[in-house]
């Protein structure tokens, strides 16, 4: 019997900040982040659920190719989104869309099954829509802070990153995080 061939959809800021971002509440720190290995990360997916090709959905930022030909060489596919400065502090670049037109159209045709690697509400069509023709595999979130309610369905393809932070968090002196700049 044939491997299916499964694809990986990657909301990388949804990936990267909820896992290294602290989450206080009431004043509490109530969930301490950590910084993620993207190498581990797509050895991770390769091994564990036999993804063959990583799509990484990014805002394009001038000054970030260092970042961008990391990933690359990790072995991520870049799906690049144009981004505006929002304010001084703040650039967005809202790869949504994207991630639902290629995980539901321009690969549909490709793959057997999706992991889908974000918390966010906003795919709860496309995981409907990937579950309703047999592709959804797992719905992969960074931690359980950053899982929408709208998942809750969907809760037998759902795993928390964060349960794998020992295995993929990075290490002194290993690279892995992601390059500055």
């Amino acid at each position: 019997m044939k491997k299916p061939v499964v694809y990986a959809f990657i909301d990388s800021q949804n990936l990267n900040l909820g896992a290294s971002k602290d989450i206080c509440r009431g004043g509490k720190k109530i969930y301490k982040g950590w910084k993620l290995d993207f190498t581990e990360f797509i050895k991770y997916l390769t091994t564990d659920f036999n993804v063959s090709k990583a799509f990484i959905f990014i805002g394009k930022v001038s000054g970030n190719e260092k970042l961008y030909r990391y990933l690359k060489r990790a072995g991520y596919n870049l799906v690049f989104k144009p981004t505006v400065i929002a304010s001084k502090e703040k650039t967005k670049g809202n790869v949504d869309a994207e991630l639902v037109l290629h995980a539901a159209a321009v690969e549909f045709g490709n793959y057997n099954k999706a992991v889908i690697v974000s918390g966010d509400g906003d795919f709860y069509c496309l995981h409907n829509f990937l579950r309703k023709n047999n592709k959804l595999l797992k719905i992969i979130i960074p931690n359980k802070y950053c899982r929408s309610q709208l998942l809750s369905e969907f809760q037998r393809y759902v795993l928390e990153l964060n349960g794998l932070k020992n295995r993929l968090k990075k290490q002194i002196g290993r690279r892995g995080a992601l390059p500055r700049g």
